[in-house]
């Protein structure tokens, strides 16, 4: 069994986005590189931003509140005088003061650095970055994250380096552009170096399979075909991600409209009746 999904797989926008999204990007790069040679490569690139690990993909999630009822303590006569002043409440008179529980514990959220790799296509003879191919991840749609990514990605449409952008996240602010494209769960953008500043886009509902969509290269070379559904199904024969995903749960937020939840479930229904 496979994903239950004609396209991409929405219950994936969860706990499971990290290692889907690296496993995405090295599909990616496995199915280009025979198309690339010999003049071109497809190779990863890592880079580091700042998230919130712990506040699950958008935000804090309510089992993140931890209520204390066992707490651990050493003896007394194993801790010094100044820890009993402190976690019993003795002053150094000796006077007894009765100390408060804390009412609730909440996560202080720390941002840390994650790991977000993307596909660089680069020539082989001058090692010049070609067309760089960027799987959006939830830290570039959000906040801080959404507003350095949009500085990162117009210092590169300053260069002559193709920009290939996929969203297969439903959850987020989208990449900001001149006017709206048709309502979609998904997109592909792709700004060519001699198209600009016209950005071509593939709206993809979540009903249907996702696209091969051009990669191009540089002048007078033509593009190379990007299957984008054979790359999600690849990740999900390597990993067998429906063996992991809670297909019996709710889908990941956003919520769907009527019409698309009604159509969910009745491609689950399907699938468990098999």
């Amino acid at each position: 069994m496979s994903s239950p999904f004609p396209g991409m797989d929405p219950y994936l926008e969860g706990e499971m986005w990290q290692e889907f999204h690296d496993r995405l990007a090295n599909q990616i790069s496995v199915q280009l590189i025979p198309l690339l040679a010999p003049k071109y490569v497809a190779l990863l690139a890592k880079r580091y931003v700042l998230d919130r690990p712990l506040m699950g993909i958008f935000g804090l999630p309510a089992e993140r509140i931890f209520y204390p009822d066992v707490h651990i303590v050493a003896p007394p006569e194993m801790q010094p005088a100044s820890v009993l002043s402190a976690v019993e409440g003795f002053a150094p008179g000796g006077v007894g003061i009765a100390v408060a529980e804390p009412v609730v514990e909440l996560v202080s959220p720390i941002a840390e650095e994650m790991p977000l790799l993307s596909v660089e296509i680069r020539d082989v003879a001058q090692r010049r970055l070609v067309t760089l191919i960027e799987i959006l991840s939830p830290v570039n749609k959000r906040g801080e994250g959404a507003r350095e990514y949009d500085e990162r990605r117009m210092e590169l449409l300053q260069t002559s380096t193709h920009l290939l952008e996929i969203d297969l996240l439903r959850r987020g602010r989208r990449i900001f552009l001149l006017g709206e494209p048709p309502p979609a769960s998904y997109y592909v953008y792709l700004s060519r170096v001699s198209h600009r500043p016209f950005t071509q886009i593939w709206p993809v509902s979540l009903r249907e399979p996702l696209p091969a969509v051009p990669v191009p290269l540089l002048h007078p070379d033509p593009d190379v075909p990007l299957d984008l559904q054979a790359a999600v199904n690849a990740c999900f024969d390597l990993v067998g991600y429906e063996r992991l995903l809670d297909y019996s749960g709710p889908l990941p937020p956003p919520e769907l409209d009527e019409e698309d939840a009604a159509w969910v479930a009745e491609t689950l229904d399907a699938v468990r009746e098999t």
